[in-house]
This record gives structure tokens, sequence and C-alpha cells, in this order.
């Protein structure tokens, strides 16, 4: 049989006044004020009580500790994370390091290349004025050489070679020309003597300043390895810095892990004691605990149902008991039996889970982007503000808290504040 939520869900409804509740009543029957004041003082009581029967001391105790290490471990976590960010930071700013001393090797392995090719043209000039200036000396070498010969040769005839011309030719003009010749013969060897002794000269000094461009050169090369040197050194440095920063940050996140590890299994034994808990409260008040639900798909707008069961009241305008006026309903109702677990229809932070008037016992997940749902009427509670859940996690049981007529959950969905039609997002 499908229950109707019969009243307002917003917070602060007030139940009407019973029948007979004035002063004069009370005055009338001093037994009904007095059962009447014990009931108020019970209702406060359960109110106080998050409207559910008190759990074993043992096990609140047991639960209060796991939440305690759970927002230790959540807190060395969160310390952890920030220095893994500022790591990252480092470690990308050294990546930027290299980069730029990479550049600059490559621009200088560049310039070194051009500058080796420079001074190999350089070498091979050197060589090749060598080579001539060799071939030059021979020359000059061998010129001196018959050179000297024929000095010689005059020297040992003396005179007696021009008396021998004087004698020998027939007439004066024949005498001038065979002197001519002589003379032709003489200043043709000092001139190549000479022309020989000038090409020596000028390669002499063509070796002199080709030596001294390829020292220029080679010193020039010199001064650009040293520089690629040192930039290989910086770049390796760096590197090694950005090596240990990246063993640290590894460090850092395997801690991370093993912290997440370790919350894992706090927020499973979280889950069990609360569990623990809402099954001791329902033992007291005689409820049972259902099993959850099989999980839905997300819809389009990425939220879950929370709980299976009968649609039994929509979103919006709807007639007040009796017929007369109407009220808004700000979310839908899903009939269930009692202590049918609920769960969270997108992932959030809890921020409220306590007593509401007329919403009895109810938990609001906030989703961020002005997002938030709320769950209405909870027979108890399986989370707590401030708690950050993930989808489908349970937070809490159907119930009958708060003004309600029957066991069911009153859903809702709110956009910054303002109650939207669930179905619209389911």
């Amino acid at each position: 049989m499908a229950f109707v939520c019969m009243s307002l869900h917003s917070p602060g409804v007030h139940l009407p006044k019973p029948l007979n509740s004035g002063p004069s009543a009370v005055r009338r029957n001093p037994f009904r004020a007095a059962l009447l004041l014990a009931f108020v003082a019970l209702a406060a009581t359960l109110i106080l009580l998050g409207g559910q029967p008190p759990a074993d001391a043992s096990t609140e105790s047991k639960l209060d500790e796991t939440q305690g290490k759970i927002a230790e471990a959540n807190e060395k976590k969160a310390v952890l994370t920030d220095e893994i960010a500022g790591l990252s930071a480092q470690i990308s700013d050294y990546e930027v390091q290299v980069s730029a001393l990479r550049a600059e090797e490559r621009e200088a392995e560049l310039r070194l290349a051009a500058k080796q090719a420079e001074l190999d043209q350089a070498q091979a000039e050197v060589d090749a004025a060598y080579k001539q200036l060799k071939i030059l000396a021979n020359r000059l070498t061998r010129s001196l050489g018959v050179l000297k010969a024929r000095l010689v040769a005059i020297y040992k005839a003396g005179d007696s070679d021009i008396s021998d011309l004087v004698l020998t030719t027939k007439s004066y003009g024949d005498l001038i020309e065979s002197t001519s010749y002589i003379e032709q013969i003489q200043n043709r060897n000092e001139s190549i003597v000479t022309r020989v002794r000038d090409l020596r000269d000028q390669q002499e000094a063509t070796v002199v300043r080709l030596k001294k461009a390829k020292d220029q050169i080679e010193t020039s090369r010199n001064q650009i390895a040293a520089e690629e040197k040192n930039l290989a050194t910086a770049r390796q440095a760096v590197q090694s810095q950005q090596a240990e920063l990246a063993s640290v940050r590894a460090d850092r996140q395997a801690k991370v892990a093993t912290i997440n590890s370790e919350v894992g299994q706090l927020e499973e034994i979280e889950a069990d004691l609360q569990q623990k808990i809402q099954e001791q409260i329902n033992a007291a008040s005689g409820l049972s605990v259902l099993p959850a639900g099989p999980m839905t798909s997300p819809s389009a707008a990425g939220l879950i149902w929370p709980l299976s069961g009968t649609l039994s009241s929509g979103f919006g305008p709807r007639s007040s008991p009796g017929g007369i006026g109407s009220t808004y309903h700000e979310g839908i109702d899903i009939s269930v039996p009692e202590g049918t677990p609920i769960r969270a229809a997108a992932s959030g932070t809890v921020i409220m889970a306590s007593y509401n008037g007329g919403y009895g016992n109810y938990t609001c997940v906030d989703h961020g982007s002005g997002l938030s749902t709320c769950y209405a009427h909870q027979s108890g509670f399986a989370v707590a503000s401030g708690q950050s859940v993930d989808q489908g996690d349970i937070i809490g049981y159907s119930g009958n808290t708060g003004s309600s007529t029957g066991p069911h959950l009153h859903f809702e969905v709110r956009v910054n504040g303002t109650a939207q039609d669930p179905m619209g997002y389911l």
C-alpha cells in the first residue's frame, strides 16, 4: 500500500495543536495534563536524539574514533597533496629550464660544426700553401745551383773568354751582338732567381697569414666547445635536481595512495559501525534493516534514483487534507518499507543531517555548482554533516519521522536553494 506525505515539507512547520489542550482543559483533568507533559518531554528527547533510540555507547565510541582517524588521514592527505602540487610546479619549472638549455646546446652544436668546417678549410689551405712553398723552395734551389755553376765557369774562364770573343769576331758589330747576348743570359738568370725569391717570400707570408687565421678559428672553436660542455653540465645538474624532485613526489604520491587505502578501509569500518548502530536503533524501535536496492544508471543530469519504490506523490501544487486550499510539494514521495537504505543521488558533501521539523530526520547533500539533493522522513542517518559521499553511498534509511502519514522518502532537488522537479534530473 502506498503512503502519501500529507504535510508541507519545509523546515519549521508546526503541527496543529491537539483539541482541548488549553489551560482550562489542563485544570479540568490533572491526570491528562501530566500525561501530556510526559509526552512532550519524550518528544523533546527524541528530537534531541535525532528521532532515534540511543545506540550502544561502545559502538558510537568506535565510530567517533574511526571518524577521527579518517579526518586525521584526510588532513595528512591534504598536506601531501599540497606538497605534491608544489613539487609538480618545481618539476615543470625545471622542465622549462632543461628545454631552454637543450635549445642553447643545439645552437652551440651548430656554431661548433660551422667553426669546425671553417677550421678544416683553413687547415686545408695551410697544407696547400706549405706544399706550394716546398715546390718553390725546390725550384729556387735548382735555379741557384744552375746560376752558381755558371758563375763558377765564368770565374774559371777569367778574361780569356772576352779575348777569344774579340779575336774570333769578324767585325765590330758581331762583337757588340755577342757581348749583348751574354749580358741577356746573365740578366735572365738573375731575373729567374729574383722571381723565385719573390714567390718564396710571398708564399711564406701567405703561410704565416693562413696559420694565424687557422689559430684564431681553432681558438674560437675551442671556446664554443667549452660553452657546449658548460651547457651540458648545467643541463645535467638541472635534470639531476628534477629527478630528485620527481623521486620525492613519487614518494609523496605513494604515501597518498597508502592514505587513500587506509581511508578506504576506515570508511568501510565506519559504514559497518553505522550499519551496526542503525541495526541497534532499529532493534530498539522494532524495525528491521532492509538490503539496499540496486543502483540505477546515472541520468543525463548525472543523478541516480535514491531508492527503488512506488512514486506516491509528484512535484508541485496539490490539495490540502480535507480539500481546503492547496499546498506546494517541493519534491517527490517514494513509498518504501521503513528501514530501506537510501543512496546518495550524486557525489558531494553532506551539509545537513539532523532533525528538521516537518521534514523529520533530514539530510541534504551539496553536489557543487549550486546543485543539492535532500532526503526527508528518515528513520535514521548513515552519514554526518561535513562528510564526503560518493554517488550510491548509503546516507540513511527511509522512515516516518516528522510530518508524515506513512513510511516513505521525500526527495528534493534544489538549484541555488530553489526546489526543482526531481523528475527532470532522474
